[in-house]
Parts: structure tokens; C-alpha cells; sequence
């Protein structure tokens, strides 16, 4: 049970909205900006804002940046829904252990969720998420960002995850365990791809299901995680969006995208849980690629 939960969900949900604000304030800044190259020309990229609804309780904002000069397509969407989980959702929450479901199937969720996909090559792909979800019996929290280039640079790498250690340290350890590390160690596993038998990109950190019991603790983490992601982003923006490239880097990242689009069609639980739970299907795969190729 969460105590006062009707004022920490509100709590939450503003949070999260706020962060949304903040993040597409940035992106737009830097479309204004520009960077010199083909696609310097183009009018400054703007946030096409849509409601979204979910059948049953609830919706959001889906916000998609497309044909900027600097990004290709990106979503920032931000959502608070609530309802009653339909059968298949309940089955799902039973197996990782949420009790109660089938007597009391009602459910609260809100969170941001990012996917940015560049114009240049160089600029790396990424994606952040932060979310809390509350049923009558269990509340938790879950997210992380990471770094998806399809042509790595290891200093690039380094600032990232530099920037995501920044925000795990002052958190302390989790489980008894490093949190930067173990969440290294579980964004690394979730994402890599089996059927490729290699990662999605360069990792990050991920969690979820968290909950030590202390809300106000596991919700600091979460607002920290959030907090750090335009550190973590935004310079590698500026530092690569001017750089040369070729068909070649080109060609590279449009079969990294078909990468990641595998990724988070065939694996990504967020991906699942948004289809199964009846919200915007065009929200749910805002994460898809403009345009990617297969070999």
C-alpha cells in the first residue's frame, strides 16, 4: 500500500510532464541552432503536439519533431493513465509477482518516454524513459536512458555514461550493490538482442520494478535520472551535429535502425505494455525510425 497515494501520483505525473516541457524546449533550441551541411536549409523543426486518449481512463500528450534539420524524427510523449487491466495485462502483472490482480484489476501509470533518431550519422540514436506505476497492491518505479550510435565513438560513450553515474551515486547502493553497476550490468542485459547475438548500442542504465519502500527515496533516483539526461545528450548534439559524412555513414545507420526497430518491436516490454493496455498505438511506436534498411 502507498500511503497519500492519490497525492504522490499527481506528485509524479507533474514531474514527468514538466521534464517533457523541458526536454522539447531544449530540442527545439537546438533546431534553431542548425548545423551546416545538406540539411541546413530547412526550416527549424517544431513539436507536433497531439492529445492522446486511452479508452478506459487517461491519456497523455504525443509530441514528434519531423524533417528537422537536426532530427530526423523524434517523440517525446508524456502520459497518465488509469483504468482496469484487461485480462492478458493481468496475467502479465501476476508473473512478475504484482498480487491482487484478478480481485482488483485497477492500475495508475505515468511517465516520459524519448526516442530521438538524427539527421547526421554521427549524432548518436537514443532513448529515455522514466515511469511509475501503482495498482491498490504494489508501486513502483522504472526507466533509465541509453546511447544508440551506429558509428561509436568511445569518448562519446564515455560522457554518457558518465552523465548516468552522476545521477546513481549520491542515490547510494542498491540491493547492497553499486547502483551505477548494477544498472549498467541490467540495461546492458535488457538490451541486447538474441537473435543478433550483440547490444542495441552502447548501453546506459535500466531498471524497473523499483520499490525499497521508500517513495520519496525511489522517486528522488527517478527525477535525477531524468534530470541528467540533457547533460548526458545534448552536448553529444552539439559536438557532432556539423560533422562530415558519406553514404557510407549513411548506409551504416539505416541498418542500425533496423536494429533497433527489431528491438523494440519483437523485445521492449514498454512497447508491449502500451499495446496490450489499449493506449495510442501511434504514441506506443512513436520509438520506430523514419526510415531504416535491411540487408
Amino acid at each position: 500500500m502507498l500511503e497519500n497515494a492519490d497525492e504522490r501520483k499527481a506528485e509524479a505525473a507533474k514531474w514527468f510532464r514538466a521534464l517533457r516541457d523541458r526536454i522539447c524546449a531544449a530540442f527545439e533550441g537546438l533546431e534553431d541552432a542548425g548545423a551546416p551541411g545538406p540539411f541546413e536549409a530547412l526550416a527549424p523543426g517544431r513539436f507536433e503536439v497531439s492529445p492522446t486518449e486511452r479508452d478506459g481512463g487517461g491519456g497523455g500528450l504525443m509530441s514528434v519533431m519531423r524533417g528537422g534539420r537536426v532530427f530526423e524524427k523524434v517523440g517525446v510523449n508524456w502520459s497518465e493513465v488509469h483504468g482496469q487491466l484487461a485480462p492478458p495485462a493481468q496475467k502479465a502483472m501476476a508473473a512478475r509477482g504484482v498480487p491482487g490482480m484478478e480481485e482488483d484489476p485497477r492500475f495508475w501509470a505515468s511517465g516520459i518516454s524519448l526516442v530521438a533518431h538524427m539527421r547526421n550519422p554521427h549524432v548518436p540514436a537514443v532513448h529515455m524513459n522514466t515511469r511509475m506505476f501503482w495498482t491498490p497492491h504494489a508501486w513502483w518505479f522504472g526507466g533509465g536512458a541509453d546511447l544508440n550510435p551506429c558509428l561509436p565513438v568511445e569518448e562519446d560513450t564515455a560522457h554518457f555514461h558518465a552523465q548516468m553515474k552522476a545521477a546513481c551515486d549520491p542515490h547510494g547502493p542498491l540491493d547492497g550493490e553499486d547502483r551505477y553497476a548494477k544498472l549498467k550490468a541490467w540495461a546492458d542485459e535488457y538490451f541486447f538482442i538474441p537473435h543478433r547475438g550483440r547490444a542495441r548500442g552502447v548501453g546506459g542504465i535500466f531498471y524497473d520494478d523499483l520499490n525499497t519502500g521508500d517513495w520519496d527515496a525511489d522517486f528522488a533516483f527517478t527525477r535525477d535520472v531524468g534530470a541528467h539526461f540533457l547533460p548526458a545528450f545534448q552536448p553529444l548534439v552539439e559536438k557532432r551535429r556539423a560533422q562530415p559524412w558519406d553514404e557510407a555513414d549513411k548506409e551504416a545507420q539505416l541498418i542500425h535502425r533496423g536494429l533497433y526497430a527489431e528491438y523494440n518491436l519483437v523485445y521492449d516490454r514498454g512497447t508491449k505494455f502500451g499495446l496490450t493496455t489499449g493506449h495510442n498505438p501511434d504514441a506506443v511506436l512513436m520509438s520506430l525510425p523514419p526510415e531504416a534498411k535491411w540487408h
